[in-house]
């Protein structure tokens, strides 16, 4: 079996293939869990202010985290990037043991490149496709690891407000500064700031640990016993993707003013300018000064007073209009930039903040999406951010490289699957004019799960807001994407339906686009489609059950249900041994692989007045360690590429070759 792919449909769980029995080579040494709170540890929270909804994590704004990139003159910048003390835990002693402290002796630790996955230290032949030593290296090191750097604070940062800053941290992070413990984070895919308060003290040394825990998919990998969940975690069990741990995307600490502006959000279409800004005062006294806005077409700005108490935050709106400002489009992608500006009474500008944004409308017309007024059809893939050489950690020549088969093939849409992506991809796509899906990591949850999520611990909420907040104002984000093939509970799925309603709220009380909300259903009877904006489901007629030619009246079936609604198949594929080729009747062979390409594009084609998508599953082979492909060292084989990125199948000419419906 080269592949699995787990598919519920109609209610019915699809048939497995046979398995593999395959030789387990490394038993874990630390299947425990992280400790959970009664919430998720960032106390996510939306605060309605002055009619705007505002995102909160840590007691504070959620900040933009533009810094990774782009440094503003008003603020300080320090990276963190570079070679750490490293070591792992496997007992959980670290904590006991002072790892943590200032004057812990690192002399016999390893040494980690920041940004970087762990899985990638000790695998010299991750990309291969000879499963001989799999099973073993630090990819199958679970638990507990430590970081630690040190540095010296700038003197001239007195007086600012320090924050320490990580793009992704997989899964759980535990931050401790010159000893002082300074927060947790949970989700492997996330930004997160932590205010560091007086921990640093500027013109001194400092010292900062991060705990780093992955949960062990089992609990003994030379047996296969397990699999181990968590209850807690999003996802809460093993799934198809390789789980990459450590400090995976870039750090850094930011020291901004006392008054400084914590998000600028945009909303730009019909010729028409609208932000809201979030500012806070984090100084002991009233501030009073303007909000300065400049659109970055014409010359037109706003000019707004503000007036913010000690330890307040306000949001300032502004209109504008900015007349023949160009429209961000996939064939023509204008990039703006917004420049915000915090000033004293003196007119001293106290901060500043920018943001690219485009002029661009999306919305929902009956059964047509619509961008710029203008009907759409959505011709993409899923993917997975990792290569052979980084892991998840991937060089900025590689995104440039795995993204351009988008360009190359025609594709005009990306699905993030399952997990937000680094920066770098939407600043890419919003350069490129390639639409994105953006999702979250809610894959194959199920009904315990979902309640516990929605009733209590709210790490899913969390990830839904978090989404909509950091990239509120790229352009290329077209659609919310909630969940992938998760549970549905008996009677219509009234857990399941609490729980995607929980999320989206989250996200429409963000979102000032008001972009519209799909998810990945593992079905096509969805009880809760009603919640959507758009229906998205998975399909694999003709390799998991049915026939290729089942998929044409199953979307009649689900148009006839939801006439109002536009259908994306949010994946399909099915699987090829790379390079074995033979008649397209005979499954494994790339002609096969191919010819079930053919037949769902035909069929979701003929149908453009109320399918507005599709989303071939997956652009390139990807690694996981769920149990199945073990003797291709755990390697899915359903890829127009291979895993190196490079090597194409039949089915990557076909899938170039795909014509959009006339029109589109």
């Amino acid at each position: 079996m080269p592949s699995r792919r787990t598919v519920l449909k109609a209610g019915v769980l699809a048939a497995a293939l046979p398995s593999l029995t395959v030789p387990r080579a490394f038993a874990s040494t630390t299947p425990s869990l992280p400790p959970h709170g009664e919430r998720e540890p960032a106390g996510t929270r939306i605060e309605r202010i002055a009619g705007t909804g505002v995102l909160f994590q840590y007691g504070e704004v959620v900040p933009s985290f533009d810094g990774w990139a782009h440094q503003e003159p008003t603020r300080a910048y320090r990276s963190l990037n570079g070679n750490w003390a490293f070591r792992f835990d496997p007992d959980d002693t670290g904590l006991s043991g002072g790892w943590h402290l200032p004057g812990a002796d690192v002399s016999g630790w390893d040494r980690i490149a920041v940004p970087s996955s762990w899985d990638l230290k000790d695998d010299p032949d991750w990309g291969s496709y000879d499963g001989t030593g799999f099973g073993s290296g630090t990819a199958f090191q679970d638990g507990y690891a430590w970081y630690r750097t040190e540095l010296r604070v700038p003197g001239a940062w007195v007086g600012k407000q320090i924050r320490l800053m990580f793009l992704a941290v997989n899964y759980r992070a535990d931050v401790w500064v010159n000893g002082r413990f300074i927060g947790s984070h949970e989700g492997g895919h996330t930004p997160f700031a932590l205010s560091v308060g007086n921990a640093l003290q500027p013109g001194s040394g400092a010292v900062i640990a991060v705990r780093v825990h992955r949960r062990a998919d089992f609990t003994d990998y030379q047996t296969g016993t397990g699999p181990l969940s968590d209850p807690l975690a999003v996802p809460w069990k093993p799934v198809d993707y390789w789980p990459y741990a450590g400090i995976t995307r870039s750090a850094w600490l930011e020291a901004v003013p006392q008054v400084t502006i914590a998000k600028v959000l945009v909303s730009a279409q019909d010729g028409r300018f609208e932000t809201r800004v979030v500012v806070a005062n984090h100084g002991p006294r009233r501030f009073s000064g303007e909000v300065v806005v400049k659109p970055g077409h014409g010359t037109s700005r706003g000019v707004v007073p503000v007036s913010l108490a000690a330890g307040e935050v306000a949001v300032v709106a502004a209109s504008l209009e900015i007349p023949g400002a160009p429209q961000w489009r996939t064939d023509r992608p204008r990039l703006l930039r917004a420049t915000v500006e915090v000033r004293s009474r003196d007119r001293v500008v106290v901060d500043q903040l920018s943001t690219t944004y485009g002029v661009r409308s999306v919305q929902v017309d009956r059964s047509l999406l619509k961008v710029n007024g203008e009907p759409q059809f959505l011709k993409g893939f899923n993917w997975h951010e990792e290569s052979a050489a980084h892991g998840r950690s991937m060089t900025i020549a590689e995104y440039d490289h795995e993204l351009g088969h988008a360009l190359d093939t025609g594709a005009n849409l990306l699905r993030n699957c399952v997990y937000n992506r680094h920066p770098y991809v939407y600043d890419w796509a919003d350069r490129h004019g390639v639409f994105v899906m953006d999702d979250i990591d809610n894959m194959w949850m199920n009904t315990d799960q979902e309640r516990v999520q929605t009733e209590r611990y709210g790490l899913s909420r969390a990830l839904a807001a978090t989404m909509a907040w950091n990239q509120h104002n790229r352009p290329s984000v077209i659609l919310w994407c909630l969940q992938n093939e998760s549970e549905i509970d008996a009677n219509g799925g009234p857990v399941y339906r609490a729980w995607l309603q929980d999320m989206k709220d989250a996200i429409k009380a963000l979102d000032i686009q008001n972009r519209p909300v799909t998810w990945a259903s593992a079905t096509s009877w969805d009880p809760a489609f009603d919640i959507a904006d758009v229906v998205g489901f998975n399909e694999y007629f003709g390799y998991f059950y049915g026939k290729n030619e089942d998929l044409g009246p199953t979307i009649d079936a689900v148009h006839q249900n939801h006439p109002d609604k536009p259908i994306i198949i949010t994946e399909n594929g099915s699987w090829s041994y790379l390079g074995k080729h033979g008649p397209d009747t005979e499954q494994g062979n790339e002609e096969w692989h191919a010819a079930n390409f053919r037949s769902h594009w035909q069929q979701v084609t003929d149908r453009p007045d109320y399918v507005a998508g599709y989303l071939f599953w997956v652009l390139k082979d990807y690694k996981q360690r769920l149990g199945y492909n073990e003797e291709l060292n755990g390697i899915s084989t359903m890829g127009l590429l291979g895993f190196d990125s490079t090597t194409r199948r039949l089915v990557y000419d076909d899938f170039a070759a795909a014509a959009l419906p006339e029109g589109r």
